[in-house]
């Protein structure tokens, strides 16, 4: 499996995206590298021996123009022709790679796989999906950022291929969907809510469970959890600053007595395990769903422990066959 690394994306870029992608290559022996960068840069932290091993294959393409994570998505897509992100989406749709994979500008990379790799028959508007910890185990939430404004049949489509991601990448055998709402009845919700919730609960290819509502998200009531990107990014980005403050108030209120020192050091494995639940970087990064191809959006600050599971992402992906899976999912829905 050929892996196109925008090496030039995120904030830590080139060292943490090289030095997670390299990780993942020990890791997984099926895979070669495809660095997409500035060569020069690129070259500075991968020792020549890596380049002429026999064996697995690091490459580079060199190109000289990054996509900030300020600039305008579409219109630095346009302009930037060069642009990492939209080289390395390039050698997919030229069968060169089959993943790409960026931590750079989430709206670039979203413009370079709509345009380079188009979306698949019947797909209105790809979605961004992403794997939480919940109670009783991962479950995945959709949309978490591409598409802060929807139509109704965006959010079933978004069921649709949420239940398929959670059935052939998460491994839940027929997993419940759910709609995020403000209220488990069927009448909560706003206009957008509402109407898609009567189109789901006759939609034969998923099992519809209802709605839940925000504090139903890490419990684990439902497999999928759906909803238009505004709210889904939101979500996410609490759920991330919230585990952030518990893990700091908790330092604070152990550090005030030598008793909560001493306490500290028994439950450190256990605080330990918590946090790794939390990490977003435990669980790779988030497959653009919807798109004719492998893209796999990194979190802007990712070092190189999420690099190397969202090549796992990606790996598991290719090997499942995921893009012909989907496009059967929405075939089936009509």
């Amino acid at each position: 499996m050929r892996i196109a690394v925008d090496a030039m994306g995120g904030d830590h870029a080139p060292l943490e995206i090289i030095l997670g992608a390299l990780d993942a290559m020990k890791e997984y022996s099926e895979i070669d590298l495809i660095f997409v960068g500035k060569k020069e840069e690129i070259e500075r932290y991968i020792e020549q021996e890596v380049l002429d091993a026999e064996g697995q294959k690091v490459t580079i393409v060199d190109c000289d123009e990054v996509i900030g994570m300020d600039e305008h998505p579409a219109l630095a897509y346009r302009k930037k022709k060069g642009a990492s992100i939209s080289v390395a989406t390039g050698l997919v749709r030229e069968k060169k790679a089959d993943a790409v994979i960026s931590a750079g500008n989430t709206g670039a990379q979203m413009v370079a796989a709509l345009f380079k790799l188009g979306r698949l028959k019947g797909v209105d508007r790809p979605a961004i999906c992403t794997v939480i910890p919940a109670l009783t185990g991962p479950k995945v939430l959709l949309d978490v950022g591409a598409n802060a404004d929807c139509k109704p049949e965006n959010l079933v489509q978004f069921a649709i291929m949420g239940s398929v991601y959670a059935e052939k990448i998460v491994g839940i055998k027929m997993p419940k969907v759910a709609l995020i709402s403000n209220g488990e009845e069927a009448t909560k919700g706003n206009d957008l809510v509402q109407k898609a919730y009567e189109i789901l609960k006759n939609e034969s290819s998923v099992q519809f469970l209802g709605n839940v509502e925000g504090r139903d998200v890490l419990m684990g009531k439902a497999d999928v959890m759906v909803c238009d990107g505004f709210v889904g990014n939101t979500i996410l980005k609490v759920i991330e600053g919230t585990a952030g403050a518990i893990f700091t108030l908790l330092k604070e209120e152990i550090s005030k007595t030598s008793r909560g020192k001493m306490g500290a050091v028994l439950l450190k494995p256990a605080f330990e395990g918590i946090k790794a639940r939390l990490d977003y970087s435990e669980h790779g990064g988030a497959p653009l769903l919807g798109v004719d191809g492998i893209s796999i959006i990194c979190h802007g600050s990712s070092k190189a422990p999420a690099i190397k599971n969202a090549i796992r992402v990606a790996i598991e992906c290719y090997n499942n066959n995921f893009v012909s899976a989907l496009q059967e999912g929405i075939v089936f829905h009509g």
